[in-house]
């Protein structure tokens, strides 16, 4: 794994080194590219097939269950493109590059989530007040049943990829799938219920789905906005610094922050090393770290570690929401020492 290094030496007497993953986001961004293009056409040929059977049997519920399908596959091309975007190189205006395309596309899928809720509720409510038969009973269920195997199918895969390569995006566009594959599920329970002689089974089964759609945009939406916000999850924080202070070396873990850019880890950590140590002694330490912070946190890609002196190790952090520090192995354990890690994006000054 190929890494960019690059540092910079601050006057007020601390230092900072940075590492970025290369090779590791590139094939991410590829693994991304592929599941999307998969899936599409996997939604795309489950859309056809059910256009066959709509064309065979005429069924209004059929056709708009299978419009909503092609819709699904549609709306992974907003993501294909900020999977490709997310590829381009840092520029003077997009220092940073462009991966936060990912998150506002993740959040166009939530909402896209939400008004197919909005839209079963809508068409439950119309089906309890003005009740309608349903045609070719047989012909319906299974183009129904092709509908939600083929859902569910890229959305486990969708859900499964995005797991893995940490994108809050792809998952949210699985769990979208998979909102579809209920939609043709409470498709195949209507054609169940008219069979048996209750129609009424139809709307009442899709204001079920509907709730459970809600509970859907509910978690993804958690997911997404705090990505979107800079946020990313306390326990991760804590293995960053558990892990750098596991470095010999490093005396104390004085400042870890974090934060989701599309689905990579952006850190920022400040230690605290011995002061007679030479300025080369004090940079080995600094990509001993990184290295071992690569090694530990899965999705980490900028690793930016600031080294202050034993003298001067975090005397300017505001105490916002914070927990105590990590100490290194090498930390005189004699010194009872308060400062505290404090997760903030101010700068740190020694």
């Amino acid at each position: 794994m190929g890494f960019g290094h690059g540092h910079s030496h601050h006057h007020d007497g601390g230092h900072s080194h940075t590492h970025r993953g290369v090779d590791s986001s590139i094939v991410q961004d590829k693994e991304a590219t592929r599941v999307l293009m998969i899936s599409f056409v996997g939604l795309l040929v489950t859309g056809i097939v059910q256009a066959a059977f709509v064309a065979l049997s005429g069924s209004v519920a059929l056709l708009a269950d299978t419009i909503h399908n092609f819709g699904d596959a549609f709306t992974s091309i907003p993501l294909w493109f900020a999977f490709i975007l997310s590829r381009r190189l840092p520029t003077r205006r997009f220092p940073y590059g462009l991966n936060r395309t990912e998150d506002i596309a993740g959040l166009f899928i939530v909402l896209v989530i939400l008004v197919s809720a909005i839209v079963a509720a809508y068409e439950s409510v119309l089906k309890l007040i003005h009740s309608s038969s349903i045609n070719h009973l047989g012909v319906v269920a299974l183009a129904s049943v092709i509908g939600f195997l083929g859902n569910e199918m890229v959305a486990v895969y969708r859900i499964r990829m995005g797991k893995k390569i940490g994108s809050a995006a792809l998952i949210a566009d699985g769990h979208h799938a998979r909102v579809d594959g209920l939609t043709s599920l409470a498709v195949l329970i209507g054609v169940v219920g008219a069979w048996l002689g209750y129609p009424i089974v139809d709307p009442i089964v899709g204001l079920g789905i509907t709730l459970m759609i809600l509970l859907i945009v509910k978690d993804s939406a958690k997911t997404v906005l705090t990505r979107i916000l800079d946020g990313i999850e306390p326990e991760k924080i804590d293995a960053m610094a558990a892990s750098a202070a596991s470095v010999s070396g490093v005396l104390k873990v004085n400042d870890v922050k974090a934060r989701w850019f599309g689905h990579e880890v952006l850190a920022d950590i400040s230690i605290t090393v011995n002061s007679n140590l030479s300025v080369k002694d004090a940079h080995q330490i600094a990509k001993n770290v990184i290295h071992r912070l690569q090694h530990d946190i899965d999705h980490l890609s900028t690793v930016q570690v600031h080294v202050d002196p034993v003298e001067e190790q975090g005397e300017s952090f505001h105490h916002r929401e914070s927990f105590h520090g990590y100490h290194g192995q090498d930390h005189d354990h004699g010194h009872n020492h308060h400062h505290r890690l404090v997760r903030r994006h101010s700068r740190i000054h020694p």
